[in-house]
């Protein structure tokens, strides 16, 4: 039996027994206690007594009583049958017997109370435990699979900004980017829907902790990873623990892949490549946290691109002669200056300012 599960019928029983009669201040301490030892313990006993109350406690308990009409604490299993005191005529009998049986009346009155006693206890704890699986079967699915708390964090165009989601974990998003969360009772879920994210997963075994992004979902319980979207698919970057590359919902199937920390994996219309580095060497492609770009051999078409994620100022390659030039180093990338004097300088390219835009030309 889960843990909810068992407090839900611990509050059904408590229930049952406030509203019995001879309730006793020891009882009630005990109540006290158990609601005051656990938050869970008083939102079930709480929200098990509101569903009775809007049932009008469970008018099927109350047969016989005038319609509109509640039946009072401690007499709702009363019914029009069973006797509240003796008759006149019964009265007058027991005044006419002898003393020992009347004793003997009085004793047998006394069992059927307290039989009668006992039957009302068990008949309202059935009910309650009928109320409180009623309540499960509309309710509690509903609970656990909702979502029950949404954000959106965004940053604009040269910024990036870090911050804490409710379950525990933390997000650090890149320049222009934007995600959504939904927390439900059954996974962590996070819409990627521009831009690029880092994940500082906090373990949560019963949640998966779910990026989407396009037509692949990248799923961990607690690790950390980063997932950017490019125009022609997504490049996933792991650092620390194991996540699963899968496919979403109503996309081609794909074989789910299985990346461990040193993973750089990207995923296009091509299918999936994957680099499996030193995790140091896979912390270069996240260095834009620390708000550096780095290149290793790479074109000059892609450093371009790549500048232009944080800049409004945008490099424009002229020529394929210039896209071709291989470069390397570590940039601020917000020194888009710096970036372009070492290309005039080192690898003779002409640049040219037009407006908003630096135009690189092959010489």
């Amino acid at each position: 039996m889960s843990d909810s599960t068992r407090i839900e019928r611990d509050a059904a029983a408590w229930l049952a027994r406030r509203d019995a009669d001879g309730w006793s201040q020891t009882e009630q301490a005990q109540l006290d206690a158990w609601l005051q030892a656990d938050t869970a313990h008083r939102v079930a006993y709480i929200r098990l007594r509101h569903a009775w109350q809007q049932a009008d406690r469970l008018k099927a308990l109350g047969a016989g009583v005038p319609a509109g009409q509640i039946p009072a604490k401690g007499e709702w299993t009363l019914s029009p049958f069973v006797n509240r005191g003796a008759s006149n005529e019964e009265t007058a009998a027991s005044n006419a017997a002898p003393p020992s049986r009347v004793a003997g009346a009085a004793r047998r009155r006394e069992r059927e109370r307290h039989a009668s006693r006992r039957r009302s206890l068990r008949a309202k704890f059935a009910a309650v435990a009928a109320c409180f699986a009623l309540i499960v079967a509309l309710g509690f699915g509903w609970f656990r699979y909702s979502a029950v708390q949404s954000a959106i964090y965004s940053t604009p165009l040269s910024a990036t900004e870090s911050v804490a989601l409710s379950d525990g974990s933390q997000a650090t998003l890149s320049s222009d980017s934007r995600v959504t969360t939904t927390m439900s009772r059954h996974e962590r879920h996070i819409e990627l829907q521009q831009g690029e994210a880092y994940f500082e997963v906090a373990k949560d075994a019963a949640r998966p902790f779910v990026v989407a992004a396009g037509e692949r979902r990248v799923v961990a319980v607690g690790t950390r990873f980063s997932v950017r979207r490019e125009s022609d698919g997504i490049r996933v970057v792991v650092t620390e623990g194991v996540v699963r590359l899968v496919s979403s919902a109503g996309a081609p199937a794909q074989s789910d892949l299985r990346l461990p920390a040193g993973s750089v994996a990207f995923s296009g219309k091509d299918g999936v490549s994957v680099q499996s580095l030193a995790v140091d060497k896979a912390e270069e492609y996240l260095s834009w946290r620390g708000g550096f770009i780095q290149f290793r051999d790479t074109p000059l078409s892609e450093a371009a691109a790549e500048f232009n994620r944080y800049n409004a100022r945008k490099i424009v390659v002229a020529d394929a002669r210039a896209g071709a030039v291989r470069v390397g180093g570590h940039f601020r990338w917000s020194n888009t200056d710096a970036f372009v004097r070492l290309l005039k300088e080192g690898f003779s390219i002409r640049a040219e300012q037009e407006g908003d835009r630096i135009v690189l030309h092959s010489e």
